[in-house]
């Protein structure tokens, strides 16, 4: 009789729910999405081929330095893919070492952007009241300000054109937007539940926004991060086409983009050759980050 009960029981439990985790629903969300994926994986064969490709070159005795006058321009061969500059320099090479730089300047000044960013849109969500009043005025005040000459007038100023100096600058004014997206977010999550329990055991404010608050906002801080990334390209790109991001002997798809854009009439593969790249990797930086906002943002969730 006994065991008949147990059994009626056990039938009349409701069965367990396996539950998934926020991250692993958005995981799948992303893998459904086949452009944002080919698009990664685009993403991700541009890095090899910049990082590792000059490696490779080596190999075969291509590099991105020696020059050959006698050489001249040629257009792309067997020896050359991407055929060789007025210098005789090897045009493939230097476009990988050109989406080096470009590449490192985006993801430098995009992390120094997300520090910022995300530090100043907390704390003035949190903090709410005049502090977040002053704090968001002085991120309008900066919208209105044109950040492209604020880094050609710092850049003359101090007379320098510093690769470092400019990871600095454009990461300094690429946290705009970042910032009013993190605080939209905290504005949303600062009187949830656990938020609130947090602040019954004590906790202390710092302890709550960045401990509790933050990590619950990030599918928005990794959505903006990926947006900002090609944009950050493009502002690289224009300051080297200006002559004030990278300095020779190195090279970024700005300054190639530059000098190909003089020699376009007669030379057209110096110029389609990081063009093409340069455009393929911005694209494919803007298709993941669609499909990363899709897969992270809860309104779309309609599975």
């Amino acid at each position: 009789m006994a065991t008949a009960t147990t059994a009626g029981a056990a039938a009349r439990a409701p069965a367990a729910v396996s539950v998934r985790s926020p991250w692993r629903d958005a995981w799948r969300r992303l893998r459904k999405n086949r452009m944002a994926v080919a698009m990664g994986a685009i993403f991700l064969a541009i890095c090899g081929f910049c990082f590792l490709g000059p490696i490779v070159a080596g190999w075969f005795g291509l590099d991105a330095t020696t020059i050959r006058i006698d050489r001249g321009a040629t257009a792309p061969s067997w020896a050359h893919p991407f055929g060789t500059d007025l210098l005789g320099r090897d045009m493939l090479v230097r476009t990988m070492i050109g989406g080096r730089i470009a590449i490192l300047v985006a993801f430098t000044a995009t992390a120094i952007a997300l520090v910022i960013g995300v530090t100043w849109g907390a704390i003035a969500a949190y903090a709410g009241g005049r502090v977040d009043y002053v704090m968001m005025r002085v991120v309008d005040a900066l919208y209105g300000f044109p950040t492209v000459v604020f880094v050609i007038v710092v850049m003359a100023v101090f007379d320098t054109k510093s690769i470092v100096v400019l990871f600095a600058l454009i990461g300094g004014i690429s946290w705009l937007n970042m910032a009013r997206q993190t605080r939209g977010q905290v504005l949303s999550l600062r009187h949830r539940e656990f938020v609130e329990a947090a602040r019954a055991v004590g906790a202390r404010p710092g302890r709550i926004l960045f401990r509790h608050i933050v990590p619950n906002a990030l599918g928005v801080i990794i959505v903006a991060a990926t947006a900002s990334l090609p944009s950050v390209m493009l502002t690289e790109a224009f300051l080297s086409f200006l002559g004030l991001g990278v300095q020779a002997p190195m090279a970024s798809w700005g300054t190639l983009v530059s000098e190909g854009s003089t020699q376009i009439s007669v030379y057209v593969w110096v110029l389609v050759a990081p063009g093409v790249v340069m455009g393929l990797t911005i694209m494919a930086l803007n298709f993941l980050g669609d499909g990363l906002r899709d897969a992270l943002d809860p309104q779309t969730r309609k599975d």
